[in-house]
Formats: C-alpha cells, structure tokens, sequence
C-alpha cells in the first residue's frame, strides 16, 4: 500500500488527540455529510439495464468499480497508520458493496474505537471519507465498520424493522421509531420497503431525526 499524503498524515495525527479538524478560510474541505444519499426517504428503485447499452455505459460502469477499489487502498492506508499512532492492533478488510467501497476493522481491542453507541465509530468513518476525498479528489460515502459494530447493528435493527412493519400493517397505525443515524434509518428503509403493505418516511432534525412506518394509503 502506498502511504498516505502529507493532509491524510496531518489528519491521522489530529486524530490521535481526539480533535476533529477544523473548517474555516484555510480552504481545507468540511466533512462530508454522513449518508447524503438515503439520509431522508427509502432508496428509489433502479432503472432497469438496457442489454443494448453501448460501450461507454461499460467504460463508466468499470470507471466506477475502479475509484471504489482505490478509495478502499487510500482508507486502508489512512486507518493503517492511525491504529500505529493510537497504538492499536487491528487486522484491515477491503471490500465494495453495492454503490461504494467498504472498509472494516478487525481484531485486537477495539471498543475505544467504536465508542457509545458508536459515536467514536462515525467520527472515524467522517475522517476516513474526508481522507479518501483528499487523495482522489471525489466525495467519498466509503461505510466503515469496526469490530462487527455495524454489522450487528445491521442485524438488530432489521428484527426491530420487520417487526414494526407488522405491526403497523396489523394495527393500521404508524409507528415512530427512536432516532437514528443515517446507517440505521437507511437500513430501517430498506425492510419496510420489502414489506407488505406498509412504508417508511424520516422525520425531525439531527440528531433526533427519526422513521416513521405508516401503513399503505
């Protein structure tokens, strides 16, 4: 892996401080929002793929898969020389799901890092995203995991998700959920999505913005 630039570093030592950067007239980019795609309503479906699509189609389908391959090589390096700066020991997957690349950690002693209910945890991914867009010049929504936190969020909040649904699919009355982050609502929206007879929409302000399952008109 090739080591990071001079901001990534800068970054990565900030962090070992527990201070986030700062945004100002220094010309240094704010964070990126935390999920901007599906922070607000159930993902719209996608458009069917023509056969007949023509080779630039191709081109900028394997553009894509290439920038996700490289935004996970620069998060791998960034997070690599931030578990050596906190002193840390973590093993580093790369993936790509879906529409954007995935990094998870792995291993060792890593509470600290995910923080209550996560917190440290999407501090963290914000860095690591503002890392990525620094090196490739494109606004990351790189989702990072840290020792199985978010995948047994995941696996939780589908079980509350799909219980909900029936019950508002039964009752014919919406429910509110408790407030969520992005990652969580977005998962709460794709199960009442595959649900019967129900559907979802997020209400309220950060940090309190919340879904709501409602039954189908």
């Amino acid at each position: 892996m090739t080591a990071p630039d001079s901001d990534t570093a800068a970054t990565a030592e900030a962090t070992s401080d527990a201070v986030l950067p700062q945004v100002g007239g220094s010309g240094e980019p704010a964070l990126p929002d935390a999920d901007p795609a599906s922070a607000d309503a159930v993902v719209e479906p996608v458009d069917t793929i023509d056969d007949d699509a023509d080779d630039d189609d191709t081109d900028d389908e394997q553009g894509s898969d290439g920038l996700l391959v490289r935004e996970g090589d620069v998060a791998g390096d960034y997070l690599e020389r931030l578990l050596d700066i906190l002193d840390v020991d973590g093993d580093i997957d790369l993936d790509v799901e879906g529409d954007r690349a995935s990094v998870a950690v792995v291993g060792g002693q890593l509470k600290t890092l995910i923080g209550p209910d996560g917190a440290t945890l999407e501090a963290l991914q914000e860095l690591t995203r503002l890392a990525v867009a620094q090196s490739t010049g494109v606004r990351s929504r790189l989702m990072l995991d840290i020792g199985g936190f978010r995948a047994k969020r995941r696996a939780d909040l589908t079980s509350l998700a799909g219980a909900a649904a029936e019950r508002v699919a039964e009752s014919r009355q919406p429910e509110r959920l408790a407030p969520m982050n992005p990652f969580e609502r977005k998962v709460v929206h794709d199960v009442v999505a595959a649900a019967a007879g129900v559907r979802s929409e997020s209400e309220g302000e950060e940090p309190n913005r919340r879904v709501v399952v409602l039954p189908d008109a």
